[in-house]
């Protein structure tokens, strides 16, 4: 069976690439584009049976374009960039596991929120410019956080607060009454939360109701002094209205991991002092990328050779 690897952070992971290579010795990976085009993925996924994708985008044209492909291997955990009627439509498998980089993404949340209150990247980058300025910071004890999706991540963010005496609001599609009771969360409406957290984590899938949900008129909402973390998806966050919101004051600062554009390009917005910026990273620690990769691998070997 003829596999293609559509991400380079698997092609590039030696552990990954020999695993998969002992399973299907006829391998191609792509080698040479961090965000390949439709038509430099159907070069790549030409003649092949089964992928492994990232964050590549698998829609309606570029699947009409591949004959034989049998199976979507999904490294990572979202499934927004794969149509899935259309793969469904095509008699294309999808391969996924939820969960797995559910650590790696809340550790991470969870740096963001003391950097966030403890002045950490802006004093750093002032100090190493040769300014000594003592910023006061804030504890992340006794603060109210307002955790937007309990999901996989959003429960593990809310595990990880627990020794922080916080007080925690979550909001979710779901009834998660029963888990609020046992883990002492606090149902809230998403009014609630933005008027009353100190700190906003978003761990929300993209979906038509997510996408834009934080705008102009929720970051007017939210207290001066409270901060926003998305390290979800970037199309949930409109970067118009945050440029405002941190240019205006109207919230005290930002943490990004994602972006509506990949790479970003606003070097407006990522220059703002009160914004933290990473590369979609949160979900990429070392023990995520194996085990990501790992579920990947697991997927195409039950598909073409266990049922064998």
């Amino acid at each position: 069976m003829r596999i293609a690897v559509t991400t380079q952070t698997f092609g590039r992971n030696p552990v990954l690439r020999k695993e998969l290579l002992k399973l299907f010795p006829d391998c191609v990976f792509n080698e040479h584009w961090s965000h390949p085009t439709q038509a430099e993925l159907a070069r790549l996924l030409q003649d092949c049976d089964g992928a492994v994708v990232g964050l590549e985008p698998v829609g309606e044209k570029l699947i009409c374009r591949l004959p034989r492909l049998k199976i979507v291997s999904k490294y990572g955990v979202g499934l927004d960039n794969l149509d899935l009627a259309a793969l469904a439509r095509h008699d294309v498998t999808v391969g996924w596991t939820p969960g797995l980089n559910r650590l790696s993404v809340a550790e991470m949340t969870l740096g963001m929120m003391l950097a966030l209150l403890r002045h950490v990247v802006s004093t750093c980058h002032k100090l190493k410019c040769g300014c000594w300025e003592k910023a006061v910071g804030s504890e992340l004890t006794g603060k109210t956080v307002g955790i937007i999706g309990l999901g996989h991540v959003g429960k593990e963010v809310a595990r990880l607060l627990q020794p922080f005496h916080c007080r925690i609001l979550v909001n979710d599609i779901l009834d998660q009454s029963a888990y609020c009771r046992k883990n002492k969360l606090i149902g809230a409406t998403k009014g609630r939360i933005w008027k009353e957290a100190d700190l906003v984590t978003l761990h929300t899938p993209l979906t038509p109701r997510t996408r834009g949900l934080v705008g102009r008129k929720v970051l007017s909402r939210m207290k001066k002094t409270a901060y926003l973390i998305n390290t979800a998806r970037g199309p949930i966050v409109d970067p118009h209205a945050l440029k405002w919101a941190l240019t205006k004051g109207a919230i005290a600062g930002a943490a990004l991991d994602v972006y509506c554009e990949e790479p970003p390009t606003d070097q407006d917005l990522l220059n703002l002092p009160h914004l933290i910026c990473t590369p979609h990273r949160a979900g990429s620690s070392r023990e995520a990328v194996l085990a990501m990769g790992r579920s990947a691998i697991a997927h195409l070997k039950r598909f073409f050779l266990d049922r064998a």
